[in-house]
């Protein structure tokens, strides 16, 4: 038997208490639906409503056109459940006027219906100027997207770079081994395309360069695994809040600290998934909601430690739901939330 295949059942007796349906109708502030323009949304609402998310963030909402069609599909259906970001084509850096250009566009999607500004980590890792050079975050070159979302009263909700494990040496004492061993295409190093640190720093002086924009820190910025320094940001960059998609495993393992940091930045957490898989919701309600003890995370190549809950007062809970994502998004409804 490998690693991979050992995957044992645990024989410790302690209170189960799984939460199927979140205590508090929700917003998931990180999801990916990419046929929304096409696609029939009553499914995805019925399968929204068993696991009280009132309304789903989609932030591949592209640009133009496209963008446009899928809002038209969501207003014709659903107007009050789902929102769409805008997406910025970033292949054009480094032509003459590019980033007023940028700007515009973007203006006209907010105009058409857009609700904020969606980043993938391609900006960072992949994306390259007509000069074929890696645009680092913080490039000059992109400041008037930055100043027109703060112009525009739109979030940013940007993902900068993966864990700092896909950096690491790949050997026995890397805790994401098992994913770089099956998705070998995530392995990073300081010159593919730059340092872990490099890319992180250009985010954060990004956001400090342009403080009355407001960014959303997809994963916790990766710092999801040491809240003190993620703390020391948190109290640099005021204007920074932070998405907990895809990093549960992180906080499930460190409940009596995790908590502790809830509390004190309650009002700066936003609940959001990333993948749109139904059935794992469930770990987030029970980490965030229960104290339970010792309960299985559902990916085992992300962590292979079981969950301990961080049982969240109702108060700080509310807002990591969906209190502090009506703050900083524009148009929701907010009759969708009463208690």
């Amino acid at each position: 038997m490998s690693f991979e295949e050992y995957n044992p059942k645990s024989t410790l007796v302690v209170p189960q208490n799984p939460v199927d349906k979140a205590k508090f109708t929700f917003i998931d502030v990180h999801s990916h639906q990419f046929r929304m323009a096409t696609q029939d949304l009553s499914q995805l609402v019925a399968d929204m409503d068993k696991l009280n998310m009132g309304v789903m963030v989609n932030l591949s909402g592209g640009s133009g056109q496209g963008l446009r069609a899928m809002l038209k599909n969501v207003n014709e259906h659903y107007p009050n459940r789902f929102v769409v970001f805008a997406n910025v084509d970033f292949s054009n850096v480094g032509n003459p006027n590019w980033g007023e250009l940028a700007a515009a566009q973007l203006e006209l999607d907010v105009k058409s219906g857009a609700k904020g500004l969606k980043i993938y980590k391609s900006l960072g890792l992949r994306n390259k100027d007509i000069n074929g050079n890696r645009i680092a975050i913080d490039d000059p070159r992109l400041d008037p997207v930055w100043k027109k979302c703060g112009e525009l009263g739109i979030p940013v909700l940007i993902h900068a770079a993966d864990p700092k494990s896909f950096w690491d040496s790949m050997d026995e004492d890397n805790e994401r081994w098992l994913e770089l061993k099956t998705r070998p295409r995530r392995k990073r190093s300081d010159t593919n395309p730059a340092p872990w640190q490099q890319i992180i720093d250009e985010q954060h002086r990004m956001f400090k360069k342009h403080p009355k924009t407001k960014f959303i820190n997809a994963h916790m910025g990766w710092y999801a695994n040491n809240l003190d320094r993620l703390g020391e940001l948190m109290e640099e960059i005021p204007n920074m809040s932070v998405g907990i998609g895809a990093i549960i495993a992180e906080l499930g393992r460190q409940p009596r600290r995790a908590r502790q940091f809830f509390i004190k930045y309650q009002d700066r957490i936003l609940f959001g998934k990333d993948s749109w898989k139904p059935k794992e919701f469930p770990t987030y309600f029970r980490v965030l909601e229960t104290a339970d003890e010792y309960f299985p995370y559902y990916k085992k190549y992300h962590a292979f430690w079981a969950m301990y809950g961080l049982d969240l007062p109702d108060e700080v809970l509310e807002k990591v739901y969906y209190k502090n994502a009506l703050n900083l998004i524009p148009g929701l409804d907010k009759s969708l939330f009463k208690k």
